[in-house]
């Protein structure tokens, strides 16, 4: 049986994607409308998560200075989002071309790379969610767990796991055959790894954050009808904090779910067609996506980074003090409603 790998791993589960296309069905030679269409894609996404995701790291270091256990898991989860932007260029060059000529190091090198940076960020996100249900929840009994140091060490752990859990996975890449593909033992064993990401880089961690968030959601609303049924603040808390759960939870899985679901279905083909293969790549690329949409719902969902972005972006103007920017530090811990508020 003659296979041909449409897809290249995108990241930790992604890097053992390998989308299976009869060679009659795919073109080699041929670069027609949706691969150059594909290709674009490929670069804005690219450059919008680099650009980001720099934002954002530059935000937090120069204004923020990491002075919150939030910011530090945030710091980590852009770093993560940018290095694995990094990447993608040598992916979109293989699938445009289908044919790996960055020499068989390389391959593994960045399979390893992607699979850390993917892990690492889902990670952090996972964290995130249990951070910020112990900033609401009982704030002054974790506030030993919750300091830039315990953070620190926290996300230097995610790391070093993430590490640990991609490394068996990606050093099975080579490029031996001119693509940059996992060295198949068998079916069984793929469907074991693919079972193993899913669940690592999938499954867990949607769990956690649903389980998180939505302890985080009742004790809002608990703590809210203790106070007062009247309380406008407690309304207004509540609201944009489910918002801000809602957009968390439905983008992860909406950027996620296509690529495992695909990948799963693709090992019950026996020819997969061309139609497949290309919705296929599609969802490589949603998968990537994640990296960039970050820092687009810090900008939409937090009012301190809408403060930070803007400190760092509009240019203050001399001549009209009406025209420039609030330049004052924020802190992203100096209370309780905005520390919880903050995108996690």
């Amino acid at each position: 049986k003659s296979y041909e790998n449409k897809s290249i791993v995108a990241d930790g589960a992604r890097d053992y994607n390998h989308t299976y296309v009869d060679e009659h069905f795919y073109y080699v030679d041929n670069v027609d409308g949706f691969g150059i269409t594909m290709a674009i894609l490929y670069l804005v996404v690219c450059i919008v998560g680099l650009a980001g995701n720099s934002l954002v790291i530059v935000a937090i270091l120069k204004l923020d200075k990491m002075s919150s256990s939030t910011t530090v898991y945030i710091f980590n989860l852009a770093l993560a989002d940018g290095l694995f932007m990094v990447g993608l260029p040598f992916i979109a060059s293989q699938n445009f071309q289908n044919h790996w000529m960055f020499g068989d190091i390389a391959c593994k090198a960045v399979m390893v790379l992607d699979g850390i940076n993917q892990f690492t960020s889902v990670f952090c996100l996972t964290v995130m969610s249990i951070d910020r249900y112990m900033a609401l929840a009982e704030p002054l009994r974790f506030a030993r767990f919750r300091t830039p140091r315990c953070a620190k060490i926290v996300s230097a752990f995610l790391w070093l796991f993430s590490l640990l859990t991609i490394l068996p996975m990606a050093l099975h890449f080579s490029a031996v055959g001119g693509l940059c593909i996992p060295d198949l033992v068998s079916d069984a064993w793929w469907l074991g790894v693919l079972s193993y990401t899913f669940v690592m880089g999938f499954a867990l961690p949607f769990t956690v954050m649903t389980a998180s968030y939505t302890a985080l959601l009742l004790t809002l609303r608990s703590q809210r009808l203790r106070t007062s049924t009247s309380n406008q603040e407690g309304h207004r808390l509540e609201r944009q904090v489910t918002k801000m759960v809602v957009a968390v939870v439905v983008v992860f899985g909406m950027c996620w779910l296509p690529f495992y679901t695909f990948n799963f279905c693709s090992l019950y083909q026996s020819g997969l067609v061309l139609t497949f293969a290309r919705a296929f790549e599609f969802v490589v690329l949603l998968s990537y996506s994640w990296s960039c949409a970050n820092p687009i719902l810090y900008a939409c969902l937090s009012d301190t980074f809408r403060r930070h972005f803007r400190t760092l972006l509009c240019p203050v103007s001399k001549s009209s003090p009406s025209m420039q920017c609030n330049t004052e530090r924020y802190d992203l811990n100096d209370t309780v409603v905005r520390d919880v508020t903050i995108l996690a």
